[in-house]
């Protein structure tokens, strides 16, 4: 990915706070030298691995878990909120429009769970995870023969992730004035992915 200097982002503990928060991601890989993607929920187990360990799962029925036995590298891409910037927000006239977004690329091997115990263990954790905020959390006590039914047509998986890169392009390569000017804007918008981005530029101040 091109990062400019003004908009890399390495440090790892960030980039899994937003991998964490934005867990909904795009998994590529490559079939006969053609791109594959499906859109996936991810966990991230931030202590497996240098760089962490992300946990999916897919439905069996799709391809693109049979090119895991090549040792290919694959890619997974956690977007963020994005909005478009006006150069009406700017203090120099001659300014020209950009688009403000924050992204992490995630590259690594990908492994299968074949273990049952494992496979039933990591879809327990996606479900407490995002039952969580619910105010009466699913219990997800379903029965045993059901659950052995619907588990033959998933296929789990887990990528060690070996490098990590974070883009977060937020208007850094501006002023302070001007940077303040662009989040004014945005929180302003009736467009929540803007707000959301003014959010993010707030939090890297």
């Amino acid at each position: 990915m091109y990062i400019p200097r003004a908009f890399r982002e390495d440090d790892s503990s960030k980039l899994h706070t937003f991998m964490r928060e934005y867990n909904f991601a795009t998994f590529i890989t490559l079939h006969d030298g053609v791109p594959f993607a499906t859109h996936l929920p991810f966990l991230l187990d931030a202590e497996r691995g240098p760089n962490g360990t992300l946990l999916a799962h897919m439905a069996r029925a799709n391809p693109q878990w049979q090119v895991f036995k090549s040792s290919q590298e694959v890619l997974v891409i956690f977007q963020g909120p994005h909005a478009y910037i006006s150069p009406s927000w700017y203090e120099v006239e001659l300014s020209v429009p950009t688009w403000n977004y924050a992204v992490v690329h995630a590259y690594g091997l990908p492994r299968l769970i074949e273990d049952g115990e494992e496979l039933y263990k990591l879809l327990k954790t996606l479900i407490q995870t995002h039952e969580a905020n619910f105010e009466k959390p699913w219990p997800s006590q379903l029965p045993d023969d059901y659950r052995q039914i619907m588990m033959r047509g998933i296929v789990g998986f887990e990528i060690q992730i070996t490098r990590l890169e974070g883009k977060f392009k937020l208007s850094q390569n501006r002023t302070a004035t001007e940077r303040d000017n662009v989040i004014a804007a945005l929180q302003e918008s009736s467009d929540t992915l803007s707000r959301d981005v003014a959010e993010l530029m707030k939090r890297m101040d």
